[in-house]
């Protein structure tokens, strides 16, 4: 038996056997006040019926005996109605007091007190008012023993609540503990669930998850309650590991069974595992060291831990927990050394610390996107407001050429209705030069005048022609504005034609290897109908070979009839008459039986029984 698990009843008889945890072998003194605060915290929180976040001075006048007294702090019962002498008659709020709880109780904290004890009386205040056990599968004392957990994973700020990511780390220890597998699956099911609350939980949360079983389906009541000790001993009670195992003796030399505890900074041994009767401590130092040693005396699986002036020599069951307590060992050493904290305290640091980062860069994205945004808003505004220039420039050059056209044709329409008038003053004065003479100086001096206002007239137009030239010199700016603005347009629908050029030669491709597909389809319906035709064929020719066969088989039957009637009638036997002198056709077995022309003749014959055949069928 390796691991030993207690129940809270256990630690409780404990307690007054004297076996009770200090705070010098719970947590250093930098971290003891912010775990004794959130212990303190739901006390107050439970003192605090109407949930009005205050709580009445003959409370917390209660509340301060009952922690001096649990923590052997002395207690002055005049000091809390000195420190709120100045305020109203009314209730406390939590800031109120904290200067109080800092001052006259928690730096009088030394290291002579229980922590769990402490935990116990902060537990009764406030557990029955926050959870119903009615219905979970786990005890008060287990529930106890999670909510001191959650005070351990819990954040550094209230009110209390403990993140996803350590809810994660409990559930893995407590399956680990009780031998099941991990399903992950089960738990992003649940992470899902809480994203859409607060992404956290409270302690009574916790601990009624836990004790509705839903990550410890198929484990029994004792089971579960065997798991939530075992990770409550490796958290708060800092315990390494435990376990059964052989030390030598100084004085005697005689090999005796221990059940061994492994702290950060200590190594307990007892008579047996109920940790009652306790023979002696191994004080772990940065000067301490463990080695392994050749098995010895019929003794197995050795190694020696070597302290300062004492050396304590152990053997374990197996090779297995020899190397499992050699490394435990040699760890809480390299702590010692480092000055660091128990391993499960530097884990829950570096937690936090890789929350904080992920916090931070999620944080420093958040902005980075927020200023690109601006940006893009402002870039955007500055475009719309160029637009809205350019329109107005626009505008403003349509009408200031519509007033110059304008004026331009009211001119010409007034040098016209001048030259005519001008015309016919000189037809009058023309007709009456005769009658007239003396008023030939008024009307050279009336043709001054016009001339005159003609001349003021040119300059008029050559000035509106100086407007008009400006305005030109305005509008081809204007001009090569829209030009570069028509470019860029040009240059996104040239991409955008590049874009449908791309897609319609992938369907062009497409379609060509449709086409193909198809011709190939074709071709190859056009071979199978040939192949049938062949086939057709080859069928016929097999039908026409086997008429020729029956018919030569017929002509052959005739003519052996032919031949024995001849016989049988006639009786005679042709005489071997000598050969033809011309020269003989030789083959394989000697001289031929026909001569060429026979044998043309013979070709010519059957030739012409083919074609007649053929075309009869």
């Amino acid at each position: 038996m390796d691991v030993e698990y207690l129940s809270a009843c256990d630690t409780v008889a404990l307690l007054h056997r004297g076996s009770w945890v200090s705070v010098s072998g719970y947590r250093n003194m930098g971290l003891l006040r912010e775990e004794l605060l959130k212990s303190i915290w739901h006390a107050f929180t439970a003192l605090d019926v109407d949930q009005s976040g205050k709580v009445s001075k003959s409370q917390l006048k209660v509340l301060s005996h009952n922690l001096c007294t649990v923590m052997k702090v002395p207690h002055d019962p005049m000091a809390l109605e000195e420190h709120f002498k100045d305020d109203d008659e009314g209730p406390v709020s939590n800031q109120g007091y904290m200067p109080y709880l800092n001052r006259f109780i928690l730096d009088k904290v030394r290291d002579n007190f229980d922590v769990l004890e402490f935990n116990n009386v902060c537990w009764t205040l406030c557990f029955k008012k926050n959870v119903n056990m009615s219905h979970l599968l786990i005890s008060n004392e287990d529930a106890f023993k999670i909510w001191c957990i959650f005070n351990f994973l819990s954040e550094d700020r209230y009110p209390l609540v403990v993140v996803r990511e350590e809810i994660e780390y409990f559930f893995r220890k407590l399956t680990e503990a009780m031998g099941g597998v991990w399903n992950q699956e089960s738990f992003d099911d649940y992470k899902v669930m809480l994203n859409k609350k607060l992404q956290s939980l409270s302690a009574w949360g916790l601990i009624e998850l836990v004790g509705m079983g839903h990550f410890s389906k198929g484990m029994t009541r004792q089971t579960l309650a065997m798991g939530i000790a075992e990770v409550f001993q490796e958290l708060i009670l800092d315990v390494l590991r435990q376990g059964y195992m052989m030390k030598k003796g100084h004085k005697r030399k005689n090999w005796t069974e221990r059940w061994f505890v492994l702290r950060p900074n200590s190594i307990s041994y007892y008579v047996s595992e109920d940790l009652t009767d306790k023979k002696g401590d191994i004080l772990l130092d940065h000067n301490c060291c463990v080695e392994s040693l050749p098995d010895k005396d019929g003794k197995k699986c050795l190694f020696l831990v070597k302290c300062t002036g004492k050396s304590f020599e152990i053997s374990a069951s197996d090779k297995k927990r020899k190397q499992e307590w050699i490394q435990a060992i040699q760890t809480c050493i390299q702590l010692l050394r480092l000055g660091l904290q128990s391993p499960h305290c530097e884990a829950r640091m570096r937690r936090r610390e890789l929350r904080q980062r992920q916090q931070a860069e999620q944080e420093e994205l958040v902005e980075r996107m927020g200023l690109l945004q601006t940006a893009n808003e402002n870039k955007q505004r500055m475009l719309e407001s160029m637009r809205k220039k350019l329109d107005e420039a626009a505008a403003k050059a349509a009408l200031e050429e519509q007033r110059r056209t304008q004026t331009q044709s009211d001119l010409q329409d007034r040098y016209r209705r001048d030259l005519e008038r001008e015309k016919m003053v000189r037809l009058q004065m023309e007709q009456q030069v005769a009658q007239k003479s003396s008023e030939l100086e008024q009307y050279l001096q009336r043709v001054r005048e016009l001339e005159d206002m003609y001349h003021r007239l040119e300059d008029a137009l050559e000035d509106e022609r100086q407007a008009r030239q400006d305005e030109e010199t305005m509008r081809k700016l204007q001009a090569r504005l829209l030009e570069e603005e028509s470019a860029k347009r040009a240059e996104l629908e040239q991409i955008h034609l590049q874009q449908q050029r791309a897609i319609s030669q992938t369907q062009a491709e497409k379609q060509q290897l449709e086409s193909e597909r198809l011709v190939k389809e074709t071709a190859l319906q056009a071979a199978m109908l040939q192949l049938e035709n062949l086939e057709k064929e080859r069928h016929g020719a097999l039908e026409q070979y086997e008429m020729v066969t029956k018919k030569l088989e017929q002509a052959a039957n005739k003519t052996k009839s032919w031949k024995d009637k001849v016989a049988k009638h006639e009786g005679l036997v042709h005489l071997i008459q000598p050969g033809s002198k011309g020269p003989q056709r030789m083959t394989n077995w000697g001289p031929a039986a026909f001569t060429d022309a026979e044998l043309d003749l013979r070709k010519k014959c059957w030739q012409e029984q083919k074609s007649h055949n053929q075309s009869t069928q």
